[in-house]
């Protein structure tokens, strides 16, 4: 009978053992060159870093001659202009349609670039005009019209087999606001437009803003119509308790250039439907707004209440007061208080270009900068804002 030798204990004399022992040995030779190799390209990757540092740092270096700034192609185009004339880059720019319409040509002027024309409206929104409330449209035509419906359709009860009667029929009031020119001449001499430090079209649009800002703000409150918008002071006024449309209704204080007790401010905010006034604030000058924030309640408490946050405007009787330095001076009979929703009752319709024309004959050796803006403003509902009269009758 034969003897059966049986493996040791350790299982060294196995053959799958030594097949595993060698597909480990390959595979961790495999590891090897595979970690060898990776390092190998990094290596190379970091040679290729160091280049491209070495490249943008010899391209950061300052230019000999002067320092070349990015510049939007429309803005170093305009630019150009405004300092020597040159057009050549304004002819063949091709606008953005989002942006501006088209390029006029040089003697009609050509259009602000878009960076200085919002430069200019976001000074004129900040000042203390009536523009702040009123609705602002964009039109591209000569005019903007206001359709407003100040009727009722009417309704009634009828049984299920009644007859249904005719109902009022509403009425429609069409209101044209014109559009005006609004122009600004400011003027710079060459020499200063030869230098390079000067910011051109930052001046440029500081200039304009402020022209336009100050004319803007006296047509909307106090404007005839003729040649600029007509303010909302210019119609007629009558008191409130015979108010009809085409007018607008004041409430009287009782005396005369003085605001007594100020129970005739209550009377002016509930004179405005309630329709309005979730929406309304109120428009006065600095003169009235010290005489108004002095009131007190029955209980010693002032009506007039100063915002806590920045940037939001003083409070009377729980709505908010803007100051135009527009509107008149507190005085006998004087309508120095408007309250109203604004947004409904006033608008401004204005072209969004703003067109600048360069002039270097007429006041050599200055440089006079032809600025045009068309703008028109007007009341397009007379049930939308109340006034304060202070007087008797």
């Amino acid at each position: 009978m034969s003897r059966i030798e049986t493996p040791s204990g350790d299982g060294s004399n196995l053959p799958e053992v030594s097949a595993v022992k060698q597909a480990m040995a390959g595979f961790m030779n495999e590891i090897k060159g595979f970690r060898d190799g990776f390092e190998d390209r990094m290596q190379e990757v970091e040679k290729r870093m160091t280049m491209l540092d070495r490249k943008t740092i010899v391209g950061a270096r300052p230019h000999l001659s002067a320092a070349v700034e990015a510049e939007a192609p429309h803005q170093k185009a305009f630019g150009a202009y405004l300092r020597s004339g040159d057009d050549d880059g304004l002819r063949g720019l091709e606008l953005e349609g989002k942006a501006l319409s088209s390029a006029v040509a040089s003697e009609g002027g050509f259009l602000v670039d878009p960076q200085t024309s919002e430069r200019v409206q976001s000074i004129l929104r900040s000042t203390a005009s009536l523009r702040a409330v009123a609705a602002v449209v964009n039109v591209e035509a000569s005019s903007y019209d206001v359709l407003v419906d100040r009727g009722e359709f009417g309704a009634g009860w009828i049984a299920e087999t009644g007859n249904v009667t005719e109902t009022a029929t509403p009425q429609i009031d069409r209101i044209s606001i014109p559009l005006h020119e609004l122009s600004a001449l400011p003027k710079a001499s060459q020499r200063l437009l030869d230098d390079s430090a000067f910011d051109i079209e930052g001046w440029l649009a500081g200039r304009i803003a402020d022209r336009f800002a100050r004319a803007e703000s006296a047509a909307f409150v106090n404007g005839d119509g003729v040649d600029k918008p007509r303010g909302f002071l210019n119609h007629d006024t009558v008191d409130n308790e015979i108010w009809d449309w085409g007018n607008l209704g004041y409430v009287l204080t009782g005396e005369p250039g003085e605001i007594g007790d100020g129970t005739a401010v209550i009377d002016l905010v509930y004179a405005l439907g309630a329709e309005y006034r979730a929406n309304a604030s109120f428009v006065m000058n600095s003169k009235t707004a010290g005489m108004l924030r002095k009131l007190r309640d029955n209980d010693g408490r002032f009506l007039w209440a100063d915002s806590l946050a920045a940037g939001e405007p003083a409070r009377l009787l729980g709505y908010p007061v803007l100051i135009v330095e527009d509107m008149p001076d507190p005085a006998t009979d004087a309508l120095a208080v408007a309250f109203g929703d604004f947004a409904a009752g006033y608008t401004i319709a204005e072209r969004p270009d703003l067109r600048v024309l360069r002039d270097p004959f007429s006041v050599k050796p200055h440089v006079l900068f032809y600025a045009t803006k068309r703008v028109g403003g007007d009341v397009s509902d007379f049930a939308a804002i109340k006034l304060l009269k202070f007087g008797t009758a």
